[in-house]
This record gives C-alpha cells, structure tokens and sequence, in this order.
C-alpha cells in the first residue's frame, strides 16, 4: 500500500488539473468496478459485493492537491502566481516547482524567489513577506523568453520526492489527500460484502465543489469521508493545540468548521477500533473541513464520518504520516463500510 501512495503523491494534480491523477486511478480500477467521470471531473465508481444493502454507501475521497496558478509574466520573465488551495506563505519561500507548460506539454522547473534581504526595510525583515512580493523564477531572461515557454493560467507544483524516514513514517507532497485515493483503490481490489459507490472527487481545497456535484449524482444514504488531517504534536504545542497525533490511528472526528458528524457512526468507528485492537483518536479542536461539508446536507442529506489520517506539515511540499496510522486507517474503513451497510 506504501508504494501505491508513492505512485499517487508524485503525480501533479491541483485543483481543476486532476487529469493525471484520474487517468492513473482508472488505469488502476477499470478491471474491477463500473465507471464514469462526471462533467466536474470526478471519477465515480460501482464496486459490485456480494449482496445488495437496503441503503446505499458512498466513500469519496479528493484527488486534488493544493499548488499555484501562474497569473502574469513580469518584464524581467518571472512569473506572478495565485494560490490554489490555502497554502502558508512561510512553506512557499525558497521552494522548487515545477510549472507545467501548455505551449511546450513539458514541466519546466523554477524557484519561489522574494525580494532579497537588502533591499528590505527593517519593518519588512521582521516579519513574513506577504504573498504577493513572491514570484516563481524560470530561468528566462526576459518576459518575450518566457512568454514562449508558459502561458497564463498555467499550474505550477511543489518539487518533492517520497521518503522514508524514522522507522514508519513517510513524507511527501499531496498526501492530503492521495492517502484517501490509495484506500480506495485498495478496498476496490477486494471482495466486498456489499455494494458500494467509490467516488475520486476534484476540487475540495478550492470549496468541496467535486463533491456538491457528485453526492448529488450519486445521492447516498450514508458516506465515509476520507482524509488526511492536520497533526501539531510537536514541542511547543500541547493539549487541545496538539489537534491529533501521528502514531495514535486514525482520526474520527465529532465536528469541524463545515461539518457536525453522525453521532451513531461517530461512536461505532471507536466501538469497532476498540474490538479490533488498534488504536483510535479524535481531534481535540473544532477546525478545518473537508467534503462532508457539502456531501452531508446533499439531496434528503446524508449521514456522513469522516476518517482521517493524521499528518504533520499539511499543505506543504513535506507532508509526514504514519504508516501504521495509514493502514489501520483503512482497516478501519473496511469494517465500517460492513457495519453501515448493515445497519
């Protein structure tokens, strides 16, 4: 399963340029279930199981990941850029990308580059530089030279390998949320006790927009999200600020900032973590969002949860999990998506 996230997290995909990533999913599940990709993008599959439930299941994850959005060439051939998704300024400074060009069809790499330290007042020198001081530099000599290379509207992402590193954790970029992806894709490859709908959604980090469509399109009874969520278990940061912790399982969460989760679901993930033997924790604060906000109040709504693994540095070009977080995490899930269905 750690390769499979490999594979998922170094294909570039950002909002609206999910293309890639959903050309390598299918590649991957059309032997295996029934399929089609919605007018949005997202990729909707029939897992058929071994018996048919009285009420219909749907477990979605996104495909995109956050990254930039090339705005304007400056006379000096760098390159002004947008956000695509909520991205820190002080994660951005520095960093290589690469810009996929739609003159050439290559990915040409540049760097984040800001106003030399020099020429900053003192004001400017104690604190973070705000966004728009910042420019990607693409080596071109001149706004003619890069205007042959990179057009407007062109995507531009953070350079990262995948790594392994102390003992069971790996990082990366786009584990939020190529590790849901993986899950998926895994359960699809297995025998299922009963039929369910697998849905890669586009465009959660710019608005839940994949999901509002799709949850329509496929119009649920229950769903089961699935996540990477923000962990700052690190020193300096304690109790509730801690959120959740890597290496403590998989998050269930009670509420965040667009969601108040199914209150019976909520309980039955710990009853069945409890029963299982592996360990299971919710977040300590009321914060982020992710599709259930647009899934759950979908059509005559749906009763929604959201699972989650726990990762430290999201939305960076470093994102850091636990692979035992990662696997009981869809440990989880098999047995949860058993247990609605038979409810």
């Amino acid at each position: 399963m750690k390769e499979l996230l490999r594979e998922l997290c170094l294909i570039d995909g950002v909002s609206g340029d999910e293309n890639d990533v959903r050309e390598a999913i299918i590649e991957k599940v059309k032997d295996v279930c029934e399929y089609r990709v919605d007018p949005l993008g997202s990729l909707i599959c029939f897992k058929k199981g071994r018996k048919k439930p009285e009420k219909k299941l749907m477990i979605c994850a996104h495909m995109d990941e956050v990254g930039f959005i090339v705005t304007y060439i400056r006379a000096d051939g760098t390159l002004c850029f947008g956000n695509v998704g909520g991205i820190d300024t002080s994660v951005i400074i520095g960093r290589q990308v690469t810009v996929k060009s739609s003159i050439t069809g290559e990915k040409l790499y540049g760097v984040i580059g800001s106003t030399a330290v020099h020429n900053l007042s003192k004001e400017q020198r104690e604190k973070a530089p705000s966004k728009d001081s910042l420019y990607i530099d693409i080596g071109a000599a001149d706004k003619a030279e890069a205007e042959k290379l990179v057009a407007q509207g062109d995507c531009a992402y953070f350079v990262s390998e995948f790594e392994d590193f102390g003992g069971k954790r790996v990082k990366c970029k786009a584990i939020d949320d190529r590790a849901g992806c993986a899950m998926m894709i895994k359960l699809m490859h297995e025998e299922l006790e009963y039929d369910t709908y697998f849905v890669f959604n586009v465009q959660e980090e710019i608005g839940l927009r994949g999901s509002t469509a799709s949850s329509f399109a496929v119009a649920p009874d229950f769903a089961i999200v699935l996540e990477a969520t923000t962990a700052a278990d690190i020193d300096g940061s304690s109790g509730a600020k801690r959120v959740c912790e890597l290496g403590k399982g998989p998050v269930v969460s009670f509420m965040d900032r667009s969601t108040v989760y199914d209150k019976e679901l909520y309980r039955l993930a710990f009853d069945i973590a409890a029963e299982e033997g592996f360990p299971c924790q919710t977040k300590s604060m009321v914060a982020g969002g992710n599709d259930a906000g647009a899934i759950h109040i979908s059509g005559k709504g749906v009763r929604t949860i959201a699972v989650s693994v726990p990762c430290r540095y999201l939305h960076s070009p470093s994102c850091v999990i636990d692979t035992d977080d990662y696997e009981n995490s869809c440990r989880l899930v098999r047995i949860l998506a058993e247990r609605i269905c038979a409810l």
